[in-house]
């Protein structure tokens, strides 16, 4: 890296006081499929580097598309000019002192079959078990992803990490208004699962053939792993300190307050080896940690940097984002009952597969509403009747917290389109949701 110690040098020389240098190289392999067949295959190279520099209070930070050195000269001039123009946070945190140490194995990748005939494989293995279920016609998406990641801050913190992913999306029909819809997401061969992910969305579909209007109104109701990701990561989202200092979370103010129902431990946990939110160190240089979220219902902590952990004078929660603290890897934790018996448990409620296009009437507050999408379920008496549609889901997110009645054994990681972080998500049986007409 004495490369980026030199570019380190000349910031410093232009008047930062802090800077790091991120740089990332990788290959994406794409595969898009839809009415069964392979439709598109794709390979994309991705270079970045990103510079960060403070000076004192004053801070900016800048992306280029060239990992050359003459480009990140010139990055480091713009994005120190950038910083001096700025106006000034109300802290100054300089940044954490290195060297550090990271965890082996958080720095290796796993096995996957990568050429292009494997992931055409995968997506045949996909097709074919979705069909098996009773679809007629399967699309979606296959990304194979590699890549390094190098890290160098002034602070003395270097790094160098691996990654590789593998995730397919895969979406059935079994009529144009009988959808089912799943995912499986892995870092290595054995953990990657197409065939789960074609079969879970080729039940769904056949299950919901011929829907009927359902009357708004609340109910019980019964979230699917896809929604409950969808949910999780909003609150993840929404544990950031730096959306709790300035009012868009629904979290502010919570530290030491029961938030959800007892049955919820959320926990943030990019040490776990072979997860694909798996991470050794931060963008500070700072090795990554467990950070138990919400523990049996009360809030423990909020995510942070540097900045954000001495305004609220804590230590970081090594979670920079070096504006905003993020999650990396987010888990629902402890046991749960059997899917069945979460069924089995519902008087009067509705079963929701899936959604999309959450948005906030108030980020404050937690007002929101989502469309339900893809299967959608009247449940009654303990068991599934029949399929519905045209609802809205409406409602607030610390009370969808304190209404979990119970979480299932069954547990997958999740990301998609709506859910951009790794969610280890089950089944969620809430004791109440309400559902509004989606116009």
């Amino acid at each position: 890296m004495a490369s980026l110690d030199r570019l380190i040098m000349l910031a410093s020389e232009l008047g930062a006081t802090d800077t790091i240098i991120e740089i990332y190289k990788g290959l994406t392999r794409m595969i898009r499929f839809s009415n069964n067949e392979v439709t598109v295959v794709k390979e994309m190279m991705d270079e970045k580097a990103a510079v960060y520099v403070a000076i004192k209070e004053k801070r900016a930070i800048i992306e280029v598309n060239d990992t050359s050195t003459a480009a990140i000269k010139k990055a480091i001039k713009d994005v120190v000019e950038m910083a001096k123009n700025s106006q000034p946070s109300d802290v100054y945190a300089p940044l954490p002192k290195g060297p550090f140490s990271y965890r082996p194995e958080l720095l290796k990748v796993g096995k996957i079959k990568g050429l292009p005939e494997y992931l055409v494989g995968y997506v045949e293995t996909a097709v074919n078990a979705a069909l098996n279920e009773g679809a007629v016609r399967v699309a979606g998406t296959l990304t194979y992803t590699t890549g390094s990641r190098i890290l160098k801050t002034s602070g003395g913190a270097e790094g160098v990490s691996r990654s590789s992913s593998i995730f397919i999306s895969v979406r059935a029909f079994a009529s144009d208004d009988a959808t089912g819809h799943f995912v499986s997401i892995a870092t290595d061969n054995k953990s990657f699962n197409p065939e789960m992910a074609g079969k879970i969305a080729g039940e769904i579909a056949k299950l919901a053939v011929n829907p009927t209007d359902c009357e708004p109104g609340t109910y019980e109701a019964l979230l699917g792993p896809m929604i409950s990701a969808s949910i999780i990561e909003q609150v993840g989202d929404a544990s950031s300190a730096f959306y709790a200092d300035i009012g868009l979370s629904f979290l502010a103010d919570m530290i030491g307050r029961e938030v959800a129902s007892k049955v919820l431990t959320l926990v943030d946990d990019p040490t776990v080896p072979g997860t694909v939110g798996a991470e050794p160190f931060d963008d500070e240089g700072l090795p990554t940690r467990r950070n138990v979220i919400i523990d049996s219902g009360i809030m423990k902590t909020y995510l942070h940097n540097s900045t954000t952990a001495k305004k609220f004078g804590v230590e970081s929660t090594a979670n920079a984002g070096l504006i905003v603290p993020l999650p990396f890897n987010l888990l629902i934790e402890g046991g749960g009952k059997p899917l069945d018996s979460l069924i089995s448990s519902i008087d009067d409620g509705i079963y929701v597969t899936n959604n999309w296009y959450l948005r906030y009437q108030n980020y404050r507050t937690g007002d929101f509403s989502t469309l339900p999408r893809d299967g959608i379920f009247r449940v009654k008496r303990g068991s599934i009747e029949h399929p519905v549609k045209n609802l809205r889901i409406s409602d607030n997110m610390l009370k969808i917290l304190k209404n979990i009645r119970e979480i299932s054994q069954e547990k997958y990681w999740i990301t998609w389109w709506e859910v951009d972080k790794p969610v280890y998500a089950p089944y969620i049986l809430l004791n109440q949701l309400t559902f509004t007409k989606p116009y």
